[in-house]
């Protein structure tokens, strides 16, 4: 049974639980669980992480830990019993956790390390915490350690900042909001500027001294000196090297190492030094020989120098070699560091060149614990401290020093008898009293031990030396006394004893006889002279002798027999318990000399400060002492005395004596009667003060009135314990008294002079300081009352100066942080004074930021919820007084410009963040009572309105993003909720004052903007929170904007007919707070737009005004990246959703304009549905199909549904803008035409709109009209810009803009020029259906047709899509889907190739148009598209396959015409229809005839250079005919069965033997002509043909023609022989019109691809050995595969699309038996027969059947190198529907039978890339099928192309591009496309050029070349298309052709387009293509 738990409450998950039991939570180790129940070894609960899921899980894998329960039951919160810091540190580390992860994914490798090394720091010492076995400092060390990693932490991953307090987290409630906002200011402020440390540390670490000439011990000397001063500043430390140049003790740290400590920041300057001194340790010379002296001297060696300013870039100078400069001349050795300073170093030499010193310096800053702790392993090591001269600049009192520092400055010897100057040595002793040596008392400097005597260095023969050394000699104080120091004088002989002879001493005692100890300063010694063996040991000798030449006595001239002799010293003491000073000792030792007393208390303020805080204790007891004797006499003089010592140590120096001072007072001070004299003197000057016209003397007593009071008050209590407590009354009232006088003085206004303001200044700034004191000897009330009067009593503001103004402002301020101040009772007393100060300041707007301060005091010292009645009381006073100001202070500063400084910067928000602190606090701590109060202390309603209105803008402001930093989300929330908690009070005063009558617009409009803001805050957006950081805030705030939002609707619905004042302004800020996605939030706000639109409704019949505001604002909405699909739901859901409001359609249902209501919520749902599509597809990177559609989408939603011209404008724009970005430039043209067409060629001026200036309509339409041009002249729509030119040409002729209009005409011209002479490609269409619920609204369940781009061929289109839509599947079919993936959650692409058909075809009709014209018009301005699908109808005859080939033709018709605004457009409607094979085989032959005709025109009119188009073509239509071509229709459609029972088809059948007759006919004059041009070696070939034409004559029947040809040129009229027309019933297309296909079986000239999938590798290798070695062309051409079925997404190409009746084997499809192998009839198929569409291909283009062609008949010669493959190719059978073009050009290159013609030179233009993109491979491949086999291709359904596109047909569509090639495509272009194939480039894109017969004249045929260069695909883009010359143009003649009329004459309008052909451009040689290089 399951039973609550009690004390199990929370636990850690020790090991993973999967949770596969029934009901199990699966847990993941390290989680944190909640226990709610227990059961036999199970526990029940859910994972903190995510609390909605509960489970069972064994109790086994949790370790239990202890903690606290909150509100026990249901909602129970549990909060672990651990350290806060180790709370904190695993939820951190937890949130950490995921982010680091994501820095590795974003690649942010640096922070990612950064980041793991500091949680594995941050793990490690949360184990030292959780063990617990730290001391409580080292804890304390440990937690400032682990959250200075959190923070740092925190900051760099961009969360939140966290105040502590003692490394705990704060809880906000805990505290009142201004210490909160300090707390966070503190943490922020860390974080942001570094404190500057005041004292500095230099480190010094010798390593060793470079130098060539070494070989003797070495002294080095480092210490510190002031240039400026010329004085060195610091001790010396010393270090020695040995003879190589290394430290002697290399293993004792402290012997080379050294901290220089205490230099203060004014030494940190570049004019002070480190200097260098290196002394030798050996011979007399340097260059001695090493036997001439065996003593040992000290000598001059080198100095180095170096500026510390080196160092204050904070740089470590590791390796730092100093350059040592050797002293030349040993008289200037003293100064030689200053010489080498003042860059006078020329006079000595470097050491070498590459010699120096090495040492290693770095600069610490802090003082030297903080060092100590943080550089622990210099001092672990061990280090020597080496201090500055003297005494540091602060004194610590407990600082014990006695040294005395004597530098031995030179010497005047005489020669003594010598003739050279001596070699002089000195020696230095302490000797004490006793006479014997003090030992080990001088200190050469740090890193070396003291010695006991001390030998200079000797200067080599010089009289006069100088030294300048200084030593330091600690020598204890109770030795000093009697001791002295002797100096004894040696000559060092230079000679082979090297002895040194004494000849001289001096000494110096260290304490005069009167306790004095020796002054400061240089000191001049007397030398006596003495002898080698003189005794110096007994002191008593020499003591009695005068020692110093400036204290000569008179009677002791006689002794001084020698004077000229001289020795320097200078002293200098610095000791805590010796003194120099007389003065002081007399003053001490007042008692022995009373009557100097007077005399010693005026000198006190003389002596220096050291020295009296030295004595501080002995000063005082001797004052009072004084004071006790004689008060009366001396009162005065000691009380000044007094205030000296006082004053004295306010100095910075001695700031830390004033503990001294006070603990004396505490436990040495005994004046018991004291305390009358200090007042009477005290009130004696205070009253004085307005009088006395020098008041510095008066400022210096005020100054020092804290510690005067202090010995009162402890004088008085000494009095009181001795006395019982008398003389009470009188003391207080000589307090009052005082106070009393302090009053009047203060009250006092200065007039003129500033002397009393100041002294009024000094007395406040000192006075809060006295209060505790007070209090020791007074009730807290009485003081508090003292207090208030003393302050009261000052005068107003307005009469006094500033300076006083800021001290009285900061004696406020004291007093509010003094002790007095924190008592409930005092502070009663003090607020209202404070209070006033405070207001007088505020409304001045003086001292804004000592208000700040002192307010914020006042405010921590009210708690949160602090019920107390004294607390509530304090409130009141405050809210009276100060609310008001406060509130216009923080508008004001607020509003003010933020200065520009950092600092100001810094300081500016400071005082806003406080001001706002208070303001929250004041607020927090409000009650209803005062709310109550508040709002009826207001008398009338225009101050209450006036309030309200302040209040809503200061909360505006405080809401502000910058208000805070961005990482103080705690304090937002804090104030969020102050403000939402404050809201709640004053809407009801809202309600109260200012409805129905008394409504007040303005004041409720603030009061609704403030709540959006409120709700639409960042900070309260808890969806972008991590889930630990939301359940922190639902916990302690909840979500405060749906509490915000419940407030507005319930002030909303009271506010009843004033509704109407916020329609429509109120309807953008309400619809920014719907779009947040918050359901609560959201079912609160929706039925808002309800009441609008029916209040609306009611005013004015409609709610258009709601509507638009409605679509705007919801527009800049969302293109800010606000609203979800749930929105839209919400918006127009039925079902009443959760929450007390059902949905707004359901409530717009029940009212009477139901019917606009709902198709409003649908408009706006069908924006909405378009803007989140679009703000989704720009969240993409790059442009792609999906932005444009979207846009476009949105675009014609705004013009058409809604009619919103500005927005449709500007839509307009921002799809021009991705047109331009995807270099769509002809769409962009098309698209800134909508924004054209809005335009007039008018005056009207229009406003500055997106980025055109203020301008006038016809500015902006004629800028607009030159932009549009201009982008079509760059997307090759030449045409467009045209009859643009044209339209704005016409303005400027109205306007007689002669200069703009021969520009215009200029650029017209251009235009023109570029239709004529630069290559255009054609683009393929393709059709798209996207299919599933998942697609973006405006793609769902659609058609659309895309006009691909430039060489875009199915297969990589197919790409692009599945690219753009990568989670889509394409469609293996290319049937219409059913319901179900329509329905499907999923997104489906079906995708295939379609044909275009032109709108107009005049102009494709028109003979003599060149074919770059005619391309323009067959791919623009098309609405129709149209593809076939072959398939059986009833049986199908194995023998004859057309007689039950049908073909489905489905034609698309788009709702706008391509090219547009868009790539592509939805299909609007779509037609199919059935062709029965009779039909396909009229128009099979219909598009033969015209190709022919057009290419006999062409070699008639010698367009064409090459006769081998020709040639090919009537091989092709000839073989094939005998071989059985037209005999297959024949035998379906002439024979008896087929007339009776299909009698409905008699003229079909008579149109197409008229068809097969004129073929007869044209092939007969197109023989003629083909004789006429023949080069000689194709006589046999021609010879063949016309053998091969009477073969087929007769199979059709026909004998002779009655006319006979003619071998002359004929010319054809109409573009094809006359020929006599019948009309044909309109039912023979599909579209009523006659269509000729673009393709059939007997237009083609060869060859077909095999797909793929329906070859075997066995056939592919047939075909191989077939291209290369059959017997017969007609064998190669007549294979025919199976119909392919591969798929869309198939890795196989399914090219081949036309199931013949040829023999299989010839086919090469294993499908067939072989028994139809002889059948020849293949000529007549027809394209209906078989499948053709997305699975079953098209047939290839002509340039591959072609290519095809030139491998015929292996009889025939092909071994002259000079002919073309053309030339050399029999025509084959125009049947062979099969054959890969890339396998074909394989095939070619391995049978070796085909070698690519030589390329004669070609124009500069560029080939059509479409025709060439895949070319004959250059070196041949292998034969096997697998290397001929084609990459993927996706088929697509058949093009209709219409026979406007006859001549450019090799590459329309899906087929080239695709692999699924067209079956109806128009039989004329498909040789044309071959005919010149090896001289002409192409004229227009995609194959469409104008036909082959280029320039003849121009490039003859290069037959001699012998090698035919390789087709690069660099060689193809670089031909470009050549205008045709006129001379090549068709003549028309009046004298009509040789042949026959044509018995159809009637029907031209139906053949029109492929009769009338001419090919006058130059075409491109089409070249085999592999479909790798598609």
């Amino acid at each position: 049974m399951w039973i609550p738990t009690e004390h199990e409450k929370y636990g850690v998950v020790i090991a993973s639980f999967r949770g596969t039991v029934p009901y199990g939570l699966s847990l993941e180790i390290g989680d944190t669980v909640q226990i709610l129940e227990k059961c036999d070894g199970w526990y029940r609960g859910f994972a903190l992480k995510n609390p909605n899921i509960k489970g069972i899980f064994p109790s086994s894998y949790v370790h239990l830990k202890n903690a606290c329960v909150k509100n026990k039951g249901q909602f129970e919160m549990v909060i672990p019993t651990e350290d806060s810091v180790i709370t904190e540190m695993t939820s951190t580390l937890r949130d950490w956790g995921t982010m680091w992860k994501q820095l590795y994914v974003r690649n942010e490798g640096d922070l990612f390390h950064r980041l793991w090394h500091i949680m594995n720091e941050i793990l490690d010492l949360r184990r030292q915490v959780l063990v617990g076995h730290l001391t409580h400092d080292r804890m304390k060390d440990v937690k400032r350690h682990i959250t200075a990693r959190l923070d740092w932490g925190n900051e760099q991953l961009g969360l939140d900042l966290v105040p502590r307090k003692e490394y705990a987290m704060v809880d906000p409630e805990d505290i009142s909001i201004t210490e909160l906002y300090r707390l966070m200011e503190h943490r922020h402020r860390k974080k942001d500027t570094p404190v500057q440390a005041s004292s500095h540390h230099l480190f010094v670490q010798m390593k060793s001294l470079m130098c060539s000439n070494l070989g003797e011990e070495l002294e080095v000397i480092f210490s510190l000196f002031d240039s400026k001063e010329n004085r060195p500043i610091s001790e010396r430390f010393f270090l020695r090297l040995n003879r190589n140049g290394l430290p002697k003790a290399p293993d004792k740290p402290e012997r080379h190492c050294s901290l220089f400590v205490d230099l203060g920041s004014s030494e940190l300057r570049k004019d002070i030094y480190i200097t260098v001194h290196i002394i030798r340790i050996g011979r007399m010379g340097a260059g001695e020989k090493k036997n001439a002296c065996s003593v040992q001297y000290r000598r001059p060696f080198g100095c180095a120098v170096l500026s510390i300013a080196d160092l204050l870039t904070g740089e470590t100078k590791d390796d730092l070699i100093l350059k040592v400069y050797m002293c030349n001349t040993e008289s200037e050795w003293y100064q030689i560091h200053e010489n080498i300073i003042k860059k006078l170093n020329a006079r000595y030499n470097l050491t070498g060149s590459n010699a120096g010193l090495a040492v290693s310096l770095q600069l610490l800053h802090g003082d030297i614990e903080q060092i100590r702790r943080e550089y622990s392993s210099v001092f672990s090591h061990g280090v020597s401290i080496t201090r500055k001269l003297g005494f540091s600049n602060i004194i610590m009192p407990g600082e014990m020093r006695n040294d005395l520092y004597i530098t031995i400055e030179r010497g005047e010897f005489e020669k003594g008898g010598k003739s050279v100057a001596r070699n002089v040595e000195v020696t230095m002793f302490i000797v004490e009293s006793s006479g014997q040596t003090l030992k080990d008392f001088i200190s050469f400097g740090s890193g070396e031990p003291p010695a006991s005597e001390y030998h200079s260095f000797v200067l080599y023969h010089n009289n006069s030396p100088r030294w300048s050394e200084l030593l330091k000699l600690p020598i204890p104080v109770d030795k000093f006394r009697g001791a002295h120091i002797r100096f004894e004088f040696r000559h060092c002989s230079t000679k082979e004893k090297g002895e040194k002879k004494l000849f001289g001493f001096s000494f110096v005692p260290l304490m005069q006889e009167d306790g004095r100890t020796l002054p400061d300063g240089t000191h001049e010694l007397i030398v006596h002279k003495c002898e080698e063996n003189t005794n110096l040991q007994d002191t008593t000798r020499y003591l009695k002798l005068p020692f110093s030449k400036g204290i000569l006595l008179g009677n002791n001239n006689q002794a001084m027999k020698a004077t000229k002799e001289s020795f320097w010293i200078t002293s200098f003491l610095c000791s805590t318990k010796l003194t120099q000073n007389g003065d002081m000792l007399d003053l001490l030792k007042w008692r022995t000399h009373p009557d100097k007393i007077t005399g010693c208390l005026s000198k006190l303020k003389e002596i220096d400060g050291s020295e009296i805080v030295k004595f501080l204790q002995d000063t005082l007891d001797t004052l009072f002492g004084i004071l006790d004797e004689n008060s009366q006499k001396y009162g005065s003089k000691v009380f000044d005395s007094l205030v000296h010592i006082i004053n004295l140590l306010q100095d910075s120096k001695f700031h830390h004596f004033k503990p001294v001072m006070d603990t004396y007072i505490e436990s040495h001070f005994a004046g018991a009667l004291a305390y009358r004299d200090l007042i009477k003197v005290l009130k004696w000057y205070v009253d004085r003060i307005t009088e006395a016209e020098r008041q510095e003397h008066i400022q210096e007593v005020l100054k020092a009135q804290e510690y005067i009071f202090k010995y009162i008050v402890q004088s008085r209590r000494l009095f009181s314990l001795a006395t019982g407590g008398q003389n009470e009354e009188e003391f207080r009232c000589c307090i009052q008294e005082l106070l009393m006088s302090v009053r009047f003085f203060l009250s006092q206004e200065s007039k003129g002079s500033g002397a009393l303001s100041q002294s009024q200044a000094v007395f406040l700034s000192s006075f809060p300081a006295v209060y505790s004191e007070l209090l020791k000897l007074f009730d807290v009330r009485e003081v508090a009352n003292l207090v208030q009067d003393t302050l009261g009593s000052l005068p107003t503001i307005v009469h006094v100066d500033d300076a006083l103004q800021a001290v009285k402002l900061q004696c406020i301020g004291k007093t509010v942080e003094s002790q007095l101040y924190t008592n409930p009772d005092s502070r009663y007393i003090l607020l209202p004074v404070v209070l006033h100060h405070l207001h007088m300041h505020l409304q001045e707007q003086k001292d804004l930021i000592m208000c700040a301060r002192i307010l914020s005091n006042v405010f921590c010292l009210i708690k949160k919820n602090s019920s107390e009645k004294s607390v509530l009381e304090e409130i009141d006073v405050i809210v009276a007084s100060l609310l008001d100001i406060l509130l216009r202070t923080i508008l004001e500063i607020t509003s003010r410009p933020q200065p520009s400084g950092s600092t100001m910067r810094l300081q500016f928000q400071d005082v806003t963040g406080e001001f706002v602190a208070c303001l929250l606090s004041l607020l927090r701590q409000m009650t209803d009572r005062h709310y109550q109060q508040l709002l009826d202390s207001f008398n009338t309603k225009e101050e209450l309105r006036d309030f309200l209105l302040q209040i809503f803008t200061v909360f505006r402001i405080l809401i502000r993003p910058e208000m805070f930093p961005k990482d103080w989300t705690v304090m937002r929330l804090v104030a969020n909720n102050v403000i939402i908690t404050t809201v709640l009070y004053l809407s009801d005063a809202l309600r109260k004052n200012f409805l129905n009558e008394n409504f007040d617009y303005k004041i409720w409009d603030s009061y609704f903007y403030l709540a959006v803001i409120f709700i639409n805050q960042l900070c309260l957006q808890l969806e972008m929170f991590t889930p630990s950081k939301k359940k922190k805030v639902l916990e302690k705030y909840g979500d405060m904007r749906v509490t915000m939002g419940c407030e507005i609707f319930s002030m909303w619905q009271n506010l009843g007919e004033h509704k109407l004042h916020f329609i429509p302004a109120l309807i953008g800020p309400f619809l920014e707070v719907t779009l947040i996605p918050q359901p609560d939030l959201r079912n609160v706000m929706i039925p808002i737009f309800h009441d609008m639109m029916d209040w609306e409704q009611r005013r004015s019949g409609n709610f258009k005004q709601v509507e638009a505001k409605l679509i705007d604002k919801l527009d800049s909405l969302m293109s800010e990246g606000k609203g979800d699909e749930t929105y839209r739901e919400l918006f127009n859901s039925i079902i009443p959703l959760f929450g007390p409001y059902p949905s707004l359609l359901k409530k717009i249902e029940r009212e009477t304009w139901r019917e606009s209501g709902v198709s409003l919520i649908a408009t706006v749902t069908r924006l909405m549905e378009r803007l989140l599509d679009y703000r989704d597809c720009m969240k993409m990177g790059e442009v792609d199909g999906k932005k444009i559609g979207c846009t476009v989408s949105l675009l014609n939603f705004y013009k058409t549904e809604l009619n919103k011209e500005e927005m449709y404008i500007r839509y307009i724009h921002k799809l021009y803008d991705l047109h331009v970005k995807a270099q769509n430039f002809t769409e962009a043209a098309y698209t800134l035409l909508l924004y054209d067409e809005l335009l007039e060629w008018s005056d009207r001026p229009l406003r500055e709109f997106l980025t055109y200036p203020m301008q006038t309509e016809w500015q902006r339409k004629e800028h607009l009209h030159l932009a549009i041009i201009q982008n079509f002249d760059r997307g090759k729509c030449w045409e467009n810009g045209i009859i643009l030119c044209r339209k704005i040409a016409e303005q400027y002729e109205s306007y007689y803009d002669y200069r703009n209009l021969s520009k215009m005409r200029m650029m017209e011209a251009s235009l023109y020029d570029k239709i004529m002479d630069q290559q255009r490609l054609e683009p393929e269409f393709f059709r798209v259906g996207f299919y599933g619920k998942k697609f973006p609204f405006f793609l769902r369940n659609k058609e659309f047709v895309c006009r691909g781009h430039d060489y875009e061929r199915l297969e990589a289109f197919q790409q692009r899509m599945l690219n753009e839509f990568p989670h889509a599947i394409a469609m293996q079919h290319a049937n219409q889907p059913d319901e179900t993936i329509f329905q499907a959650e999923a997104q489906y692409l079906q995708i295939y190739a379609v044909t275009p058909i032109p709108e107009s075809q005049e102009v494709l009709q028109r003979e003599g148009v060149p074919d770059n014209i005619k391309s323009f018009y067959k791919v623009n301005h098309i609405w129709k598209f149209r593809y076939d699908r072959p398939f059986h109808k009833g049986t199908k005859d194995k023998e004859n396959e057309f007689k039950s080939l049908w073909v489905e033709r489905t034609s698309l018709y788009l709702v706008q015409s391509l090219p547009g605004i868009s790539r592509w457009f939805e299909v609007e409607k779509r037609e199919v229809v059935e062709m029965s094979p009779l039909e396909n085989a009229i128009e099979v032959l219909e598009n033969k005839n015209q190709q022919l005709k057009t290419l006999i025109s062409q070699c008639q009119t010698r367009q064409m250079q090459n006769i081998n188009p020709l040639t090919m073509c009537l091989n092709g239509v000839i073989d094939a005919a005998v071989n059985g071509g037209v005999s297959r229709y024949q035998e379906a459609f002439f024979v008896k069965e087929y007339i009776l029972s299909h009698p409905e088809d008699g003229e079909k059948i008579a149109r197409l033997r008229e068809l097969m007759l004129e073929q007869a006919q044209i092939l007969e004059f197109g023989l003629a002509v083909h004789e006429k041009f023949v080069p000689q070696d194709m006589r046999p070939l021609h010879k063949k043909l016309v053998d091969q034409f009477f073969v087929m004559k007769s199979s059709l029947g026909i004998q002779e023609f009655s006319a006979c040809i003619q071998a002359s040129p004929v010319h054809f009229p109409n573009g094809s022989p006359r020929v006599c027309r019948n009309s044909a019933p309109a039912s023979m297309s599909p579209d009523g019109t006659r269509v000729i296909p673009r393709r059939s079986p007997l237009s083609y000239p060869a060859v077909n691809r095999y797909s793929s999938s329906s070859l075997s590798s066995q056939a592919s290798a047939e075909v191989s050995n077939i291209t290369g070695q059959s017997e017969s062309s007609d064998e190669v051409f007549n294979m025919q595969p199976s119909p392919s079925t591969s798929s869309l997404s198939s890795t196989h190409s399914a090219s081949p699309n036309v199931t013949s009746s040829a023999p299989s084997s010839a086919r090469a499809s294993p499908l067939l038996s072989d028994k139809h192998k002889h059948s020849r009839e293949n000529s007549c198929l027809s394209p209906r027969e078989r499948p053709c569409s997305a699975i079953y291909p098209t047939p290839v283009e002509p340039s591959q059947r072609l290519l095809f062609n030139h491998i015929g008949d292996g009889a025939l010669p092909r071994s002259d190198p000079n002919l073309s493959a053309p030339e050399k190719a029999v025509n084959p059978t125009p049947s062979s529907w099969s054959l890969d073009s890339g396998k074909e050009a394989k095939n070619m290159a391995d049978g070796g039978k085909l070698i690519s013609p030589p390329v004669p030179p070609r124009p500069t233009q560029t080939a059509s890339p479409a025709r060439h993109t895949a070319s004959v491979s250059p070196s041949p491949a292998g034969r096997s099928p697998l290397k001929g086999s084609v990459q993927s291709f996706t088929p697509s359904p058949v093009e209709y192309h219409s026979p406007g596109l006859i001549s450019n047909s090799p590459v329309l569509s899906g087929s080239y591009s695709s692999g699924i090639s067209s079956l109806s495509r128009c039989s004329t272009s498909e040789t044309s496309g071959f005919e010149n194939q090896v001289n002409e480039p192409s004229a227009a894109p995609l194959g469409s050029g104008p036909g082959y017969g280029g320039g003849g004249s121009e490039e003859p045929v290069r037959k001699e070349s012998k090698t035919p260069p390789p087709y690069s695909v660099y060689e193809r883009t670089l031909r470009r298309p050549v205008p045709l010359p006129h001379s090549l143009s068709i003549p028309v003649t009046a004298e009509p052709p040789a042949l026959p009329p044509k018995p159809l004459a009637a029907r031209s309008g139906h053949l029109e387009n492929g009769t009338r052909r001419t090919d006058p451009g130059p075409r491109p040689r089409p070249l085999p293509r592999k479909v790798s290089q598609l």
